[in-house]
């Protein structure tokens, strides 16, 4: 036992040298018993381009040598103006003006609403505070984050107040059409993550169409919470520049620094800066280590190294051969059903010989036995995550599927020989 308290880990693994990292190098992390394996979870979804980065490290070390702490709050520092610059200019400064930063995805999916809230009020529709979000969906676990959050993770016993958030099925066009039909006036936005993180599962041409014809006749904003899909993690470098409509927020994390600084942004279009420019208006929002000199003089490193790189191309490599190794999983596997998710940004669907899916138990050993196979990967529902760093070797992505191989077998080991399904 120790006196850290780690995040959602229960205080009878507290201690345990298994789960205390020691180092990170590449794409492996080695642990206080000694081990070293291949991570296949990108830290936490955020160490898209591996770790230890020496340009991104350098430019942190400049920026604490140099500046120290210089933040945000009141001020401005030529760090955060520079890296405000180089994400808009990612995002496209046609569409996007401003940015915002903030400190986790968490803040700024509270930040968003605030945001909208007044976007509304300073427009002269202050009932519009209603904010929708996807069911399944992950946006923090903040007060407001978690509000927003379409899973149950005991938001009740927890006292988080979520009467001005309503969820509708993701991919469920009807149901978000009957709900805008009904309460579209009272709407101050809706947030969406482009593939709901919690089943890896991506919004299809036409609900993504329908967001943007919804926006167009119900006014309200429509926000891309890229904190996972960003930063070449699907295909591109944001998910949503793609879409037909682009969102009017598109909110930031995890990879924005490389998982090397706590760091998120809100890339904030045009049209709702304009409204507070308009009235001269001070959004109420700010942190003291939010745009600090160390975390945007990581963002501004980060996005240089994904140029130099080319890591929106190595990622869909990387991509290609996942893909290849799930297909031929699925194929000869008896416990592999599917997979689902695009890009780097996968999950293996997973069930028992008689069709029942995995519980939440069964996936917690899964995992262990994949990481004492080799490997680190991500719990998902009735199935594990697979989210590699874009610049994984085609030898690694073949031993993370040999690893993932090697640890169903040993969960179900009365069926690891029998014959592919037909």
């Amino acid at each position: 036992m120790t006196a850290l308290w780690p995040y959602l880990i229960p205080p009878s693994s507290h201690g345990d040298d298994r789960l205390c990292a020691t180092r990170a190098e590449g794409h492996r992390v080695t642990f206080a018993d000694g081990s070293t394996v291949l991570d296949a979870d990108s830290g936490l979804w955020n160490a898209n381009l591996g770790y230890g980065n020496e340009r991104i490290a350098q430019a942190i070390a400049e920026a604490a040598r140099n500046a120290s702490y210089l933040g945000s709050f009141r001020f401005e520092n030529v760090y955060a103006r520079r890296a405000a610059e180089d994400l808009v200019r990612v995002c496209g400064p046609d569409h996007y003006g401003k940015v915002l930063f903030s400190t986790g995805g968490g803040v700024a999916n509270d930040a968003v609403m605030k945001l909208a809230r007044l976007y509304h009020a300073l427009r002269g529709e202050p009932g519009r505070n209603l904010v929708v979000a996807l069911r399944g969906s992950f946006h923090g676990l903040t007060f407001g984050g978690f509000a927003l959050t379409g899973e149950d993770l005991g938001q009740r016993v927890y006292g988080v107040d979520q009467r001005l958030i309503r969820h509708v099925g993701p991919n469920d066009t009807a149901e978000l059409e009957r709900l805008m039909a009904a309460l579209g006036r009272q709407v101050a936005a809706v947030v969406v993550e482009p593939v709901v993180g919690t089943g890896t599962v991506p919004l299809d041409e036409e609900y993504v169409a329908a967001l943007g014809r919804l926006r167009d006749e119900h006014g309200f904003l429509l926000v891309a919470d890229e904190v996972a899909t960003g930063f070449g993690r699907t295909g591109s470098y944001f998910a949503s520049e793609s879409w037909p409509g682009r969102p009017d927020v598109l909110v930031t994390s995890k990879g924005l620094t490389n998982g090397a600084c706590p760091a998120s942004a809100l890339v904030v279009a045009h049209r709702v800066t304009r409204a507070l420019e308009e009235h001269d208006t001070t959004f109420a929002h700010a942190e003291t280590q939010g745009a600090t000199a160390l975390a945007c003089a990581a963002v501004s490193a980060t996005i240089a190294e994904m140029e130099r790189l080319d890591a929106v191309a190595a990622g869909r490599n990387v991509a290609a051969w996942l893909q290849q190794g799930l297909t031929d999983l699925v194929d000869r596997h008896p416990l592999a059903t599917g997979a689902t998710g695009t890009g780097c940004f996968r999950t293996l669907r997973l069930a028992h010989p008689d069709g029942t899916p995995l519980t939440g138990a069964d996936v917690a050993t899964l995992v262990t036995r994949i990481r004492e196979a080799g490997a680190i990967v991500h719990p998902g529902p009735s199935g594990v995550q697979l989210v590699p760093a874009l610049t994984y070797s085609r030898d690694e992505v073949a031993e993370l599927m040999t690893c993932v191989e090697a640890g169903l077998d040993s969960l179900l080991p009365a069926v690891a020989g029998a014959a592919p399904r037909s």
